[in-house]
């Protein structure tokens, strides 16, 4: 199963990892990123783009937009950043309550939003690891729906 703690030792793998969670999303499911600031919330984004099918390179820090939308194969991502959110005012109008359970979402900062949350969000930790190309990744599932059999 996917849900678990990954120590993680370069881009590829976080890519790697990434992508096989995309690969288990549908639409609906919320993904919500909590850890520091250059942690590879986004590149993390850009694998789960790639597994949902998604061209990868489409894929960019929400940091002023608030909000990206990702199209392509019949598929959405919408990728959200909740750095600056500090309630439901700041967050009402950047249409998160429009799109929620009926898109894909990705949450960066998803700690600034735990109340707004759905219970099913799949929650990933990024922490840093032993240097600074290394990170520990623990991804918590509270449906137990991702894929079983990741790989290596």
């Amino acid at each position: 199963m996917i849900t678990g703690r990954y120590e993680i030792g370069s881009e590829e793998e976080s890519l790697d990892l990434a992508m096989r969670l995309g690969e288990s999303l549908g639409a609906g499911d919320v993904v919500a990123f909590f850890g520091g600031m250059g942690l590879g919330k986004t590149l993390f984004t850009r694998g789960i783009a790639q597994g949902m099918g998604l061209n990868p390179d489409q894929v960019s820090s929400p940091t002023f937009a608030i909000v990206n939308k990702y199209d392509g194969d019949g598929k959405t991502l919408y990728h959200f950043d909740a750095y600056r959110v500090t309630g439901e005012s700041t967050l009402q109008p950047t249409g998160y309550f429009d799109i929620l359970g009926k898109e894909t979402m990705v949450i960066e900062w998803g700690e600034n939003i735990t109340n707004f949350l759905p219970i099913s969000a799949v929650r990933v930790h990024l922490l840093p690891g032993k240097d600074k190309n290394s990170r520990i990744i623990i991804i918590e599932d509270p449906l137990e729906r991702l894929n079983e059999d990741p790989g290596p």
